[in-house]
């Protein structure tokens, strides 16, 4: 698992519990996983097709440092699909899991569209 990008727990980002918001880590997870896409993709055109069972596995606090891991799981015709990981940057402890993410390349019509895109292409510019 590659980590790419990093988030500092402000005040705005908590619940009522004085934790993170999951709504804001999700968001934040699917503007990454979403970029990731793109890069893989070569194209801006993409979306979000599906996201698996959710695992908050611990909370972050006010001040935490998070980071986001993506990898790679496989290639479809139109689509490509992630594992994701946050962790907490300097205790390491894992925040959520979630299994698939799924992005898919749509056309002009917002149709799915084929990426031409193969596995071994993926695999050799991670």
């Amino acid at each position: 698992m590659k980590y790419y990008s990093r988030k500092l727990i402000k005040p705005g980002d908590l619940n009522a519990n004085n934790t993170l918001f999951g709504g804001a880590l999700l968001r934040w997870i699917d503007e990454e996983a979403g970029i990731y896409a793109m890069t893989k993709l070569n194209t801006n055109k993409v979306v979000t097709k599906y996201i698996s069972e959710i695992n908050f596995v611990a909370s972050a606090k006010q001040g935490d440092v998070i980071e986001i891991g993506l990898e790679f799981q496989e290639i479809g015709n139109t689509s490509i699909t992630f594992k994701c990981s946050v962790r907490n940057i300097f205790s390491k402890k894992e925040i959520i899991s979630i299994d698939q993410i799924v992005f898919v390349k749509i056309d002009k019509n917002e149709n799915p569209s084929a990426h031409g895109v193969t596995k071994e292409i993926i695999l050799n510019n991670i």
